[in-house]
């Protein structure tokens, strides 16, 4: 019977463990690593921007591929040597610092909803603040995407379902170089279907960008771009 009670205490023990490290980010680490005595670690971004927020049922984007596509859109001030994006859900207890309060995340921050997430980096065709529109003629070029990654922390369900990804511009190639401009976050679910719950979504460079802002529509980031 003690033996029993003993097993069950330390089952509560370790769900409690396994779900608060659910809820805690590490330091956004870069593309660059550096040898520190026998252990290999990533050097951590030196800015990273926070944006907090939440997605529900009806109030997606676009419709891309057969997914529900929501996005946050970015402007990035200067040419960057890299950008990295990484997306947890739900927040939790995870803890941001100056972070960007996304419309609908203030009433829902209580919720315990979550999605599979799946992300997308994208560069727009614009270069200049006055022309930056709502209009379909802006193109889009996907510079890189992730689903799963075993560098973000576990959702509540113990999968690793958080999304993570680093992109180091390609100079040579104009497209896929990152100049200054407009560029959006895409995200969605991995399978097909609502995309609900709340996320904490992260941009990190290298170097110091002052100037670089996020917001759920263009029109909100054209207000924040100074």
């Amino acid at each position: 019977m003690k033996s029993i009670k003993n097993v069950s205490l330390l089952l509560i023990f370790l769900f409690a463990v396994g779900t608060s490290s659910a809820q805690k980010l590490k330091a956004f680490g870069s593309s660059i690593e550096k040898k520190m005595g026998p252990v290999t670690k990533r050097v951590p971004y030196l800015d990273v921007i926070s944006y907090l927020g939440h997605a529900s049922p009806g109030t997606e984007n676009e419709i891309k591929d057969g997914k529900k596509f929501y996005y946050i859109y970015l402007w990035v001030p200067a040419v960057a040597p890299e950008l990295g994006l990484r997306m947890i859900s739900p927040v939790g207890k995870a803890k941001t610092k100056n972070a960007i309060m996304g419309a609908g995340y203030e009433e829902n921050k209580g919720s315990k909803d979550y999605f599979d997430t799946y992300i997308t980096l994208e560069r727009s065709s614009v270069f200049t603040k006055d022309v930056i529109t709502d209009s379909e003629n802006t193109t889009w070029t996907t510079l890189a995407r992730n689903d799963d990654s075993g560098d973000m922390p576990k959702q509540p369900s113990g999968s690793k379902y958080n999304s993570l990804l680093r992109y180091e511009s390609q100079v040579g190639d104009p497209l896929k170089a990152l100049t200054k401009g407009l560029y959006r976050i895409g995200f969605t679910s991995y399978k097909r279907g609502e995309v609900n719950g709340t996320f904490l979504a992260q941009i990190g460079s290298p170097i110091k960008l002052p100037g670089i802002v996020m917001s759920n529509s263009v029109a909100g980031l054209l207000k924040l771009i100074k």
